[in-house]
Parts: C-alpha cells; structure tokens; sequence
C-alpha cells in the first residue's frame, strides 16, 4: 500500500491514478487509496470537489456535504478507519468528470502546497482534529439550504477544505484560520437564508 498522501498534489495524483485504472471512480475506491491513518484527505477533497465545476451539479453539494458529515462525525468519534455505507461507497464519477475536475485544481493545488506547511503543529493534533471535525459537521449543515442560492456552497466548502488542508499539511495557523472562516461562512449563510426568506 502506498504511504498516506501528504500534499493536495498527492491527493490529486491518487485521484487521477484511480481515473486511468477504471471508466469510473467510486467513493469507496478513493476511501481506499487516500489511506486511513490521516483524515485530512477526507474533509479536503469532496470540499475541493465541490468547489469544482462538479458543485454545479443539481443535488451534488448536498451529497457531498453528507458524505463530510459521516467522515466528521467518525473522526470526532475517534475512528481509526473510516466506513462509509454501501449506497455512498459505491456513487461513483466518471473517470472523465474526475480529470476534468483534478485539472481544473492542479493550480489551486500548486499554491496551497507552496504555502500552507508544518506552523504550530501542535494545533492539528489531539483534541483540535475534533473540534475541526465538529465545525465541519456545522458546516456542511448549512449545505443543503444554501444549495438554493448560486455559489452559496462556496464558503461553507472553502472552510472545510481549510481545515482538511490544515490536518494534512499540519499547519496550525491555518487551523485557525479555518476557524475564523467557519465564523464567517455560518454568518454569511444566515444572513444570505434570511434575506432569501424575506424575498
């Protein structure tokens, strides 16, 4: 088995490894290739997923958003190995959608690699992956609602992703960081509901 990855190119290069292997990518082949000692991969890359043109997909972000509830709430738990249910390990991309997708993040990869590494590891460690956990479950909660509003997903899925990327590449500060997104994301997904309800 290779190592777990240790960069979002890493991440990416996994992705497109299982895209040449097959027609099509399930969620439960990417469980598998990602590894199970490290959860960082499993909060970033359906956030970054949805980020991609693949958010735009009617329903997409809500399913992704399920599917990063079930892997928080596993890590808050304490899992060592993830699981996820038969009917969500088997939903599966087209090898072709999963290209195009990793293509389109190869740049964003790039930069993230270039400047997100190793600043007060001691923040990713511990009883901060579960409180990266919870406040990823809060938002991914959000998710579903803010599905309504074009491009509404982007800011609860941007947080997520900081925070996976922040387990990966063991950087504290962007440990905080993510946490100041989860504040702003959560208030701007309240503020954007209400004032679509008062429409």
């Amino acid at each position: 088995m290779a190592e777990d990855p240790k960069s979002v190119g890493d991440i990416l290069d996994r992705l497109e490894e299982l895209a040449n292997e097959d027609d099509k990518v399930s969620l439960g082949d990417v469980v598998e290739a990602l590894g199970n000692r490290s959860q960082g991969p499993f909060l970033l890359v359906p956030a970054l997923v949805e980020i991609s043109p693949l958010g735009g997909i009617p329903g997409f972000p809500t399913a992704i958003a399920l599917v990063i509830v079930l892997i928080a709430v596993q890590i808050v738990l304490g899992r060592k190995h993830l699981w996820l249910p038969k009917f969500l390990s088997n939903r599966a991309l087209s090898s072709e959608k999963v290209c195009k997708a990793t293509g389109k993040l190869r740049g964003l990869a790039r930069f993230m690699d270039r400047w997100f590494h190793g600043r007060l590891p001691a923040l990713t460690k511990g009883p901060f992956v579960r409180v990266a956990a919870g406040a990823c479950i809060l938002l991914a909660c959000t998710v579903p609602p803010l599905e309504l509003l074009p491009f509404a997903t982007t800011a609860p899925m941007a947080a997520i992703a900081a925070f996976g990327l922040a387990l990966l590449v063991r950087d504290g500060l962007l440990m905080i960081v993510a946490m100041v997104l989860t504040l702003v994301a959560v208030g701007v997904g309240v503020g954007m509901l209400g004032s679509g309800g008062a429409q």
